[in-house]
């Protein structure tokens, strides 16, 4: 039968793995944004009240962060709609997969029962699941001993739980990537004010403006998008797992079918 264990040892290391990486990640953004929001404050008190007034919308603000901070919001921008499309699709392919008609393992059963193997085989084709493709595969090997039939379904249950964690772990590389991408947008944003800073003669909120917003959008898209990547993948990791019990489930059901005595 399938090796349910090692495949939720598997799942529960990369779960915490990312869960570690994540929770680092937005621990150390949110103490240097406490630090530049105090540096902020200090050095231009009045920049609330400009930015109110300019009422500037989003684009101003991620082009006054100069060709770095544009930059960095393309990659966003990118690794967003990347997780988005990763999301949707695999939560539509796993609830899929999870889908089996109530009646499959009575019409199996009956079917197997009267020596009806050809039947049973096609409705294990009529049926676009995981848990007909493995009953298949043990159709296929009636006759053998019960221990080879176990393999052969043991091998297509592998090969179906691979297929379902597809791009999970780039879901996960991007919660991990997307909060450090806008770090980098905040580091590179200071650095523009600095310098700004250091060549100008009458520093004035305006001047400064630039590498604040920089640092301001970067990491808050990042943290944004690395947040829902990270939701986002533990929602797939638990309906794999309800999938996998599943499959083990009618494992079981037809490993004890082909052991019950025959009238």
């Amino acid at each position: 039968m399938i090796n349910k264990f090692n495949i939720s040892i598997h799942l529960t290391k990369f779960a915490r793995w990312n869960n570690f990486l994540f929770t680092n990640c937005v621990n150390g953004l949110l103490n240097k944004k406490m630090y530049m929001f105090q540096f902020a404050f200090l050095l231009v008190p009045e920049v609330g009240e400009e930015i109110q007034a300019s009422k500037q919308n989003l684009l101003d603000l991620i082009l006054m962060g100069g060709p770095m901070g544009v930059a960095n919001v393309a990659v966003l921008l990118v690794l967003s709609v990347l997780a988005a499309y990763i999301f949707i699709e695999r939560w539509l392919t796993i609830k899929k997969a999870g889908n089996i008609d109530q009646s499959f393992m009575n019409n199996i059963r009956a079917s197997v029962s009267n020596g009806n193997i050809e039947g049973a085989k096609a409705l294990c084709r009529s049926n676009d699941s995981p848990m007909a493709r493995m009953i298949e595969k043990g159709l296929m090997r009636i006759g053998k001993p019960l221990r080879d039939i176990d393999a052969a379904i043991e091998n297509v249950g592998n090969l179906e739980i691979f297929k379902l964690e597809k791009n999970l772990s780039t879901l996960a590389s991007i919660a991990g990537a997307a909060p450090m991408i806008g770090f980098l947008g905040t580091v590179t944003g200071m650095i523009l004010a600095f310098y700004t800073m250091a060549n100008e003669q009458n520093v004035t909120p305006s001047v400064l403006a630039g590498g604040i917003y920089q640092a301001l959008i970067t990491t808050a898209f990042g943290l944004f998008i690395g947040i829902f990547a990270f939701v986002g993948y533990n929602l797939l990791v638990a309906l794999v797992d309800k999938v996998v019990f599943k499959m083990e489930q009618v494992t079981v059901e037809f490993m004890d079918l082909l052991q019950e005595p025959t009238a």
